[in-house]
């Protein structure tokens, strides 16, 4: 089995980082950072969503397992004092594959007729760069609303804990197959009007917001910033692919919720 390491490149990850590398090769592993079936992600959620999309081309190929040595994570749930179980666990392949649901985004430009997709972990973003933001919401084919306001949030199950829960959105299984539209301070009074509540779909739906003022949009796929010029259309849907992570034990994810935001003390 072919393993690399993805590091958060503070001094306690790096010294981890290197001692898995020498644990996991002394067991006959093979460290290759193009195609490993095993990535461990060492850091936060952060750094695995690094190690995410520095692999997002082969996700089927590809499981990911997180050691944290800051805070707990949601992807990130193994202890530097665990390093060695988790090392004679993967040696032994003593592990379970699941899966959780990503989203998809796709940017239309009208001018040249290109197109750019996307791939997210955690969440989407829309913002105007200077001025409120504008767009049209079509659900399905469907126009939905005329949205105006900071901007709106696309976020998958797993990511719903972020940015989306910040944002007043619902916490979402990852075994439920879907997204959710949450939006950003949006303008509601007499003359305009939104739902002004999270909108969770299912994987058959899509959302396709279209600008109404301004054609440049500052876009985020999980952690990467972007400024797209000449926007005509960005479209979100569940993506097809999925991503794996190497699950060696028991860890609701409810239980998750409850130790990061509630008593990590039980």
């Amino acid at each position: 089995m072919k393993f690399s390491i993805q590091s958060r490149n503070d001094s306690l990850s790096n010294q981890l980082m290197e001692a898995a590398k020498g644990y996991l090769t002394d067991f006959g592993l093979v460290f290759d950072e193009e195609e490993p079936n095993i990535v461990v992600s060492i850091g936060g959620d952060g750094t695995m969503l690094h190690g995410f999309h520095k692999y997002k081309h082969r996700l089927e190929d590809t499981a990911f397992v997180g050691i944290h040595t800051g805070h707990l994570g949601f992807y990130a749930d193994w202890k530097p004092k665990e390093l060695e179980k988790l090392v004679i666990s993967l040696a032994r392949k003593e592990f379970n594959v699941i899966e959780y649901p990503l989203l998809e985004v796709t940017i239309q430009y009208r001018h040249s007729g290109d197109s750019a997709t996307y791939l997210a972990m955690n969440e989407s973003t829309v913002k105007s760069p200077e001025v409120t933001l504008v767009m049209d919401v079509e659900l399905n084919g469907e126009h939905f609303e005329r949205f105006r306001g900071d901007g709106l949030c696309v976020s998958t199950p797993s990511g719903s804990t972020a940015y989306n829960k910040a944002l007043g959105g619902a916490i979402i299984h990852p075994s439920l197959s879907s997204m959710q539209l949450t939006e950003m301070a949006s303008i509601n009074n007499r003359v305009f009007r939104t739902v002004g509540s999270p909108l969770v779909l299912p994987e058959h739906h899509n959302i396709l917001l279209t600008p109404v003022k301004g054609p440049d949009f500052m876009v985020t796929i999980d952690h990467l910033q972007l400024l797209h010029k000449d926007v005509k259309s960005i479209e979100y849907k569940v993506a097809a692919e999925k991503v794996r992570f190497a699950r060696f034990r028991s860890f609701p994810f409810w239980k998750r919720v409850h130790d990061s935001f509630i008593d990590d003390n039980g």
